[in-house]
Parts: structure tokens; sequence; C-alpha cells
């Protein structure tokens, strides 16, 4: 992470290469470049991005700042939000956002961090995804200072001819520069040539769209990077790159991920996402206060230190649920939510949980949680069973071979997912 304090020393209102002028480092240009910088991986260049900043204070001319996300899947967690939090704390300062959704590059597939080709999505498969993803996206950034657009705009009208002329702006020696590709062609694993267009069409994004600053998390720096080169060769004046830490999981272990189940979704209910924040460890909070909460560094500063000085840590992870629960619900289901987690704690049922009815009983235990969504399957069903996870009206489940007759009756598996079933023969 930048040093901060480092970076305040050090400013220069050194113009880029592309620029003729200077520009004053006032203390708003200052504190713009500190909100640049919290919680960030890297910055590059500083220099030309402070020369920016003071030409954009100066000429009142806003920033292009540009996000770029393929559709691959149709739900946005936590993980993705950490550039997302970013780009409304850019957005505060005055300037456009972009959000850009890769239809284009989504049909290539992103070999970013893959020791394999990555599957292809189809248009239907991108178009689905991406009705959901500025929705889910609007919850955190201002829709009516965003700019959403789409890279078939300029993509698809290159053609066979344009895509040859970009082509040549770019070498494979450089591509193979590259730690994904350098690792699978060392090791004999295949690279499609196709592969190699990914990072030219994510770069030709930033030369349409003339961006000045472009985000993303530390796995996409080589793509950002190529972004910059293409706007030199375009006559363009180079992007800066701000690269963000990717968010740990529920695990502690890997990056937030829904294919590891260790994941906080957006659009998760209010209980289901409170309970979550609240397993994380201590020592895991801090991070996630540092790239999901929109605390000032100051706050964050002293909760830390009140906690080193013997606050209990629950109560810092309890605000932490508070403010994150509240953005993507509000501030009464946040209150819900606390509520409910208490009254779990003490082994008691919510107040307040869904409701569903279910035909066909006698039922088997696996299948009913299956037919509640409250196990995905009935391998995962049998495991929660195994685990002694599973209850029904507070009554521990561990017979897989259980019918469950007709009735109403609360379905419960953990310690935080609850269901009211009436189930019907």
């Amino acid at each position: 992470m930048t040093n901060q304090k480092d970076s305040k020393s050090n400013l220069s209102s050194t113009p880029s290469q592309h620029t003729t002028l200077t520009y004053p480092i006032t203390a708003e240009v200052k504190e713009a470049l500190v909100q640049t910088q919290r919680g960030c991986e890297e910055l590059l260049v500083e220099s030309e991005w402070v020369h920016k900043l003071a030409r954009s204070a100066f000429t009142g001319q806003p920033l292009r700042i540009k996000l770029g996300l393929d559709p691959t899947a149709p739900d946005i967690h936590l993980g993705h939000t950490v550039v997302l939090n970013k780009l409304r704390q850019l957005q505060n300062l005055g300037h456009t956002v972009i959000f850009l959704i890769g239809d284009f590059t989504s049909l290539i597939g992103d070999p970013s961090g893959r020791n394999a080709t990555r599957p292809a999505l189809t248009k239907e498969e991108i178009a689905q995804n991406a009705k959901t993803y500025y929705q889910q996206a609007s919850l955190i950034l201002d829709p009516n200072k965003t700019e959403i657009r789409y890279n078939s705009e300029w993509s698809e009208p290159l053609g066979a001819s344009g895509m040859i002329q970009l082509a040549a702006k770019y070498t494979v020696a450089r591509m193979l520069e590259r730690d994904d590709f350098t690792k699978r062609y060392r090791n004999g694993i295949p690279i499609s040539v196709h592969e190699f267009l990914y990072p030219l069409m994510q770069g030709y994004d930033s030369v349409a769209l003339k961006s000045d600053l472009e985000l993303g998390g530390t796995d996409q720096k080589f793509n950002l990077l190529v972004g910059r080169e293409l706007q030199k060769e375009y006559g363009q004046e180079p992007q800066c790159i701000l690269t963000m830490p990717l968010l740990v999981g529920l695990d502690g272990l890997d990056k937030m991920s829904k294919s590891k189940g260790n994941y906080i979704g957006v659009t998760e209910p209010a209980n289901e996402m409170f309970g979550k924040i609240l397993s994380i460890s201590d020592d895991l909070m801090w991070s996630y206060y540092t790239l999901l909460s929109f605390r000032s560094v100051a706050d964050i500063q002293n909760l830390q230190k009140e906690v080193a000085g013997g606050k209990n840590p629950k109560d810092a992870k309890v605000a932490l649920a508070d403010e994150i629960v509240t953005r993507f619900h509000s501030a009464s289901l946040a209150a819900q939510a606390q509520e409910d987690f208490n009254l779990r704690a003490k082994g008691g049922i919510p107040d307040q949980i869904p409701e569903m009815t279910i035909s066909g009983a006698p039922l088997g235990i696996a299948q009913l949680l299956k037919q509640s969504t409250l196990a995905p399957s009935t391998s995962e069903a049998y495991r929660n069973i195994d685990q002694a996870g599973v209850k029904i009206d507070g009554v521990v489940i561990t017979d897989r071979g259980l019918q469950v007759l007709p009735g109403t009756f609360v379905l419960q598996v953990g310690k935080r997912r609850f269901m009211k079933i009436h189930l019907q023969a």
C-alpha cells in the first residue's frame, strides 16, 4: 500500500511528457491525492496523476475515470465493490465516472490469472448478466454522475482491418511479459491467439474513452498498462493506473469468490449479510474497514486505538456490519438484522423470516432443504445434516432418511438461515 505521508511530501507539479503547462498544487489537490490513494495498492504514475488533478482543479474540467467490468456472472459481491467504492470517492471529488460494461471483451474471455483458456460467454449470457450489473453497482455509484458505456460501441466497428491495425501496435514479446502467459508458455500449456486480443481490446477502450485514470484489481495491472501504452500510440495523454487490493473472503485465506463460497453478495438478505460480516476475524475486520467503509481514515484509526485500548472488537464489527447493511438495504433493516443476530446468538428464532409453501409431503429432509433453497443440492443438505447444522423448530436433525410430515414449522440451517415452511401433502 502506498504511504500517504510520503506521497504528500513528494508532490510535484512536473507535467507529463504530453503537456507543456504547470498548475498549482493546492490543498484541494493534495486532499484529492490522499482520497485517491486511500486503501490502494499502487498508483502509476503519481506525478502524472498529481498534474492531472492540478489541471482539473485549475480549469474546472473533470477527469475521466474508467472502470471496466465483464458481465461474466449476474451478481456482484463485496469484493467487486472495492473498486466501486473508490470510484464513488473520486466521483464525490467531482470527476466523471465511466462504468464500462465489457459486452465485447466478454466474448473473448479475460485470461488474467488463468492457467487455461477461459471459456467465452455467448451474447445471450452476456446480455442477461449485464441487466443486473449496473443496477447493483448503482447501490454504490451516483447514477446521475455516472456514464454507462458498452465497449461493443467501438470494438465491433473496428472490423478485421481495424483489428489488424490495432494488433500491429503491440508485440508478442511484450504480451509474453505477462506472468500468466509466461507460466503457461514455459509449462507447455496452450495459449490461444484470441487471448492476446483481450488486453489489446481492453486497452483500446481507454483510447476510445480518452481515459485519464483506469481502476482495477491487482490482477488487472498488465491490462491497464496496455491501455496506457496504446494511448501513447494514438497520440493521447496516457492514463494513470490505480490498482486496488483483492478483498479476502470470509475464510480469511483466499480472495472473495462465489466459486469458493466465501463471499457476501450485495443483494443478499440483510440478516445474512449482517451475520456474515460478524463472522470475519478481528484482524480481517480492519482490512474490510479500509476497503469497504466510507468512514474517514481518522475515524477508522481512532476506532483501532479504542479496540487496542480494551474496547470489545465485536462492537467495531457490529458498526461495520450496520454501515454496510444500511448501504445495501436500509437503516431499519440493519437494526432488525442486529436484533435477529443477537437473538440467534442466544439460540432463538428471529421474528421476521421468509416463508415458503411446499407440496409433496411426506418429503425427505434432504429434498426439503433443497426445495426450500436452504441447501443448493442434496449432497450439501446431507453435509449440513451430518454436521448437526439442521434444525426443525429448534430440534437438531441427525437422520438423513427422515421423512417430514405435513405441517408448518421453522427450518433452520446453521446459525443464520431460517425458513418458515408450510408443507402440504
